[in-house]
């Protein structure tokens, strides 16, 4: 998938069949509305392409209007997001940055200087909920107006359902937010997962014998916190069994190297033995949140940490013991 920071550049194609959104976590009503729109790209012999914008325009009016409530908890990192649209069979996808310009477009002139000159869109897929343009003014109904009188096809896409809930991003975030990580894979269609270059931190975790990987989530408020029993993929041949922190470690300093930043912190319970000690920075990890354990704790101490990171580790075993166990109970 070809990535685009705007429509300013010579790689972009001059003709697409179009759909735009956010797509925070990429779930299964998303996906369903990819495979369409790539299947009236290929009918068309057009480039199928995804608009998305940076930051997310309520992060952007939260920011602007001084209100930090009105920002979403993000489910994805911006990488994570464009990964899963590549995934999806996306062949491009441009990041508009949504700024004070963007959200003071009229919808028609959204449509004139995006959807139009920019993008050369023969084909617009919008949701049912879609709203576009300066105060939202812009609706399905005045996008098909100016399809017809342009030139291009808009259609729209219902929700989709999975047994009788209605899929989406904010029920996504729901279900993160109660810790039910069962109930996010059945939204998203795979296990909720955080990805990244590992990164240098404190080093405590070498000090409290815990060595951990750590991951900087880009954005203030991740949709989980908590810690979870996880499994890490990019490191060996097979997904290595661990546990997890996602969150502001309530327990240490946030005057610390990594500022107070969110982090994912992540020890292995199995750490490959090729690796060695160093050898890890830099990598792209992929985290799979599978179980929530419990919420951050603050411990009176770095002592109290080191018991509670083991009895994490102890815990994380025993759903593993457990899956394994089912798993084996399933096969026979």
């Amino acid at each position: 998938m070809q990535i685009f920071r705007g429509f300013h550049h010579p790689g972009v194609a001059p003709a697409c069949a179009l759909t735009i959104g956010n797509f925070d976590g990429v779930h299964r009503g998303h996906q369903a509305m990819l495979a369409l729109l790539n299947s009236e790209a290929r009918h068309r012999g057009v480039t199928s392409c995804v608009l998305t914008f940076e930051p997310h325009p309520r992060d952007y009016f939260a920011a602007a209007l001084r209100k930090p409530d009105l920002a979403p908890a993000r489910i994805a990192t911006l990488r994570d997001k464009l990964c899963e649209l590549a995934a999806c069979g996306v062949e491009q996808c441009v990041v508009l940055p949504f700024d004070a310009r963007l959200s003071s477009l009229s919808p028609q002139a959204f449509i004139d200087q995006v959807l139009v000159q920019g993008l050369g869109a023969r084909y617009v897929l919008v949701g049912d909920d879609f709203r576009f343009g300066s105060r939202r003014a812009g609706d399905y109904s005045l996008l098909d107006a100016c399809g017809a009188a342009l030139g291009f096809d808009v259609a729209r896409m219902n929700s989709y359902e999975v047994h009788k809930l209605r899929v989406s991003s904010s029920a996504v975030r729901d279900a993160l937010s109660r810790g039910d990580l069962d109930g996010t894979a059945a939204l998203l269609g795979r296990s909720y997962s955080i990805s990244g270059h590992v990164v240098h931190g404190r080093k405590l975790g070498r000090e409290l014998g815990f060595r951990t990987l750590n991951l900087r989530f880009s954005h203030w408020k991740p949709a989980a916190s908590g810690i979870f029993a996880v499994h890490v993929h990019g490191l060996s041949a097979q997904p290595l069994p661990g546990v997890a922190n996602l969150g502001i470690r309530p327990s240490l300093d946030p005057d610390d190297v990594n500022g107070g930043r969110v982090l994912l912190e992540t020890h292995c319970l199995e750490w490959p033995a090729q690796l060695g000690s160093q050898e890890a920075y830099g990598k792209i990890i992929r985290v799979d949140l599978l179980h929530k354990l419990h919420d951050e704790l603050k411990y009176d101490g770095l002592d109290q940490l080191k018991a509670g990171i083991a009895r994490d580790c102890d815990d994380a075993r025993a759903f593993f013991a457990s899956t394994r166990r089912q798993t084996t109970r399933d096969r026979i």
